[in-house]
């Protein structure tokens, strides 16, 4: 009888155990195909390449910003699409450049003709940036793009284009600014996150 009596206890912190490692499991799972993804360079010619924004100080690219946007410039330089589609609008109030614009002003620094550059200023997040991208695509009769990121954000970033209906393939940053052991963890535990989070009602 008192066996029995301690069973139910047993039995309740077993099945607490394993679903805790099946949690535990699964989220090193996506960890990993996050990682995994990020390593992969699948560009190939196309009809644009869209450079997701990221921070910027008023005319000057963040140094993540500034990396996206030089991988961008070399994927065009390298002749694998025609078209530039820079993202991101106004990083905060009083700001007087968008990222988009401060992107096309370091393009065309680096001798990138205005006539291959597309800019969106209206979006604040990598869905907007990626929706308004789309806009852009359809207005100019472009059907395929390489999407240029940093690694571990690229996952969502063509997990996103997915679901927009993008036909996409991404070329992660060559180099990261998220170099130590802390930032990268802290960036892919807030990837982990979104890869949830994404997946509720909006």
């Amino acid at each position: 009888m008192n066996a029995r009596r301690r069973n139910p206890r047993r039995g309740v912190f077993g099945w607490t155990w394993r679903l805790l490692l099946m949690v535990l499991f699964w989220l090193a799972g996506v960890a990993a195909y996050i990682t995994w993804v990020g390593q992969r360079d699948d560009a190939r010619p196309a009809d644009a390449i869209i450079v997701l924004g990221a921070a910027a100080y008023d005319a000057k690219p963040s140094p993540v910003f500034e990396e996206r946007i030089r991988h961008g410039i070399d994927l065009y330089k390298r002749g694998l699409a025609p078209k530039l589609i820079f993202t991101g609008g106004y990083g905060g109030v009083g700001a007087r450049f968008s990222e988009s614009q401060v992107a096309r002003r370091y393009a065309l620094r680096q001798g990138v003709p205005d006539k291959a550059i597309l800019i969106e200023s209206l979006s604040r997040n990598t869905h907007d940036n990626l929706r308004q991208a789309s806009l852009l695509m359809q207005q100019h009769q472009l059907h395929d793009v390489i999407v240029v990121s940093d690694p571990l954000h690229m996952a969502r970033a063509l997990r996103i284009s997915k679901e927009l209906g993008i036909s996409a393939v991404g070329s992660p940053t060559p180099t990261s600014r998220f170099r130590t052991f802390a930032t990268r963890w802290r960036f892919l535990l807030q990837e982990v996150y979104f890869f949830h989070r994404d997946r509720l009602p909006r």
